[in-house]
């Protein structure tokens, strides 16, 4: 007995499983993105400020050598966005960390929602190249005209 010519109209089981598996692939691609989307989404509706603002602003300290070991620096947040966060404060502690000129930033941001207080705080490490302690720049000489 002779089996039946079979004609190609059909897709075979290893085709399928291929074809699921890039499908689930690209899925998982876009959930994951609107996941990330949404968190960032989130994040910028709240109504809470990060610390993270007030590290950007020493790492701008930090460049322009403005740093001190153990200096205290504190402050609302009027100049980074104001009226938006009227009743958080920030406090930002400053230590030498080591002898490169590395330093270690502890940010306090602390303020009243709804009646409780609440607190975020973060850790930062810095560079200052120009410190004392980081090599800093040679102090250029002196014009002979003004000695």
């Amino acid at each position: 007995m002779k089996l039946p010519n079979r004609s190609r109209g059909a897709f075979t089981l290893l085709e399928v499983i291929i074809a699921m598996a890039i499908f689930f692939v690209a899925m998982f691609s876009v959930l994951q993105l609107m996941s990330r989307g949404l968190g960032m989404a989130r994040a910028l509706q709240q109504d809470i400020p990060s610390p993270a603002m007030i590290a950007a602003e020493l790492s701008q300290m930090a460049a322009t050598n403005r740093l001190d070991d153990g200096a205290t620096i504190s402050g609302d947040f009027e100049f980074l966005a104001p009226d938006i966060y009227p009743d958080y404060k920030w406090a930002a502690q400053t230590y030498q960390f080591a002898t490169n000129g590395l330093f270690k930033a502890d940010i306090v941001v602390t303020g009243a929602r709804n009646g409780q207080v609440i607190e975020r705080s973060m850790s930062v490490f810095l560079y200052s190249p120009r410190s004392a302690a980081g090599g800093g720049f040679p102090t250029p000489p002196m014009p002979r005209n003004l000695r």
